[in-house]
């Protein structure tokens, strides 16, 4: 492991507290970027993501791709964790922790705010970010792009459907042009490029092409954590304020958060171990739950509660938490990583 990933727990809290002396000394600033956005993606974050994917994606090969149904067992519980698993125990520890152990600091009316918000991240399973939780555990790219790609294309049909029926209304609208515009920055337009890439070295030499592949992204890896770093500064600059001026509050919906993401992960991490799943796909697997589509969630709680809403904090706060969770989930998962079968069951 190089420099950047040995100490990537160390840049990503320096890029915290950068972040937040940054939004509260030059607030302007991050005004500026944080107006850089279109239905509601920050196209500065966009650009930075995509750089931390696009390496991952460089390795995906469509011929490995075709053999993902001879082993289906690490689909299935990618689907039932994340849509009849997740967004039913993050509903049960909102209510808990915040209308009821958290009760009397919170009144009533904002309470419900925070737990709805923390239910549209329970409804929000990761499309993005898990590119990069997969790569640090040297994951399956073949097949985390189709755990991704079928996550999504349930999230089309059944991310309204159960949001409506936890947050108890009739009618959820989704913000279409933000799910579809995601998925093509996050997903579409990297795995283009890391086909085309592909190509590139192809030219010449087949026996070489693996070789040029591993040589340049060892070259771009610094670029890939920069991206995160990057990432995390802008994420704590743009709520620097609502960090600053609500301290209390939002340790208090990060703890709920907190067991959530363990939880599911631990759910999903388990299952994996116990169905004989080898590690590079029980790792993204579980990744995939344990990490929210937080971009999502945002928009939703913004159209439905308003900008300067409890739901809309409650689902910044964990896009606050995800990342420095995240990295200690992947530390735990390389750590264990011989417990896990080295072949499908």
């Amino acid at each position: 492991m190089g420099i950047f990933e040995r100490f990537l727990s160390i840049w990503v809290g320096i890029g915290m507290v950068l972040g937040i002396a940054g939004g509260v000394l030059f607030p302007d600033v991050f005004t500026f970027l944080g107006g850089l956005q279109y239905a509601q993606i920050n196209m500065v974050i966009a650009v930075l993501i995509w750089l931390m994917i696009y390496p991952m994606m460089m390795q995906i090969d469509f011929g490995s791709i075709k053999k993902i149904h001879q082993r289906p067992k690490g689909l299935v519980i990618t689907i039932v964790v994340n849509w009849l698993i997740k967004p039913f125990t993050m509903a049960l520890l909102a209510v808990f922790f915040i209308r009821h152990l958290f009760g009397a600091w919170i009144s009533p009316s904002l309470g419900d705010e925070y737990i709805a918000g923390m239910i549209l991240l329970g409804v929000a399973p990761c499309t993005a970010m898990v590119f990069v939780w997969s790569q640090l555990t040297k994951g399956d790219a073949n097949y985390t792009l189709v755990q991704v790609a079928v996550n999504d294309l349930i999230m089309v049909v059944a991310f309204a459907p159960i949001a409506a029926f936890l947050l108890g209304v009739t009618e959820v609208t989704v913000p279409w042009d933000t799910l579809l515009l995601s998925v093509t920055l996050f997903v579409i337009i990297p795995l283009l490029a890391g086909v085309l890439t592909r190509m590139v070295l192809r030219k010449g030499d087949p026996a070489k092409q693996q070789a040029k592949l591993e040589q340049l992204s060892k070259k771009i890896k610094p670029l890939s954590i920069l991206g995160l770093v990057g990432t995390v500064i802008l994420l704590f600059g743009f709520q620097a304020e609502k960090i600053i001026s609500n301290p209390l509050d939002i340790v208090l919906i990060a703890i709920p958060l907190l067991i959530q993401t363990y939880l599911i992960f631990a759910v999903a991490y388990v299952w994996m171990r116990k169905w004989k799943q080898p590690h590079q796909v029980a790792a993204p697997g579980a990744m995939i739950g344990a990490s929210n589509f937080f971009e999502l969630a945002v928009a939703v709680a913004i159209s439905l509660f308003g900008i300067h809403s409890g739901a809309a904090l409650a689902t910044v706060v964990g896009v606050l938490v995800e990342v420095p969770v995240m990295l200690s989930l992947v530390a735990y998962a390389n750590k264990t990583k011989n417990q896990f079968a080295l072949e499908t069951a």
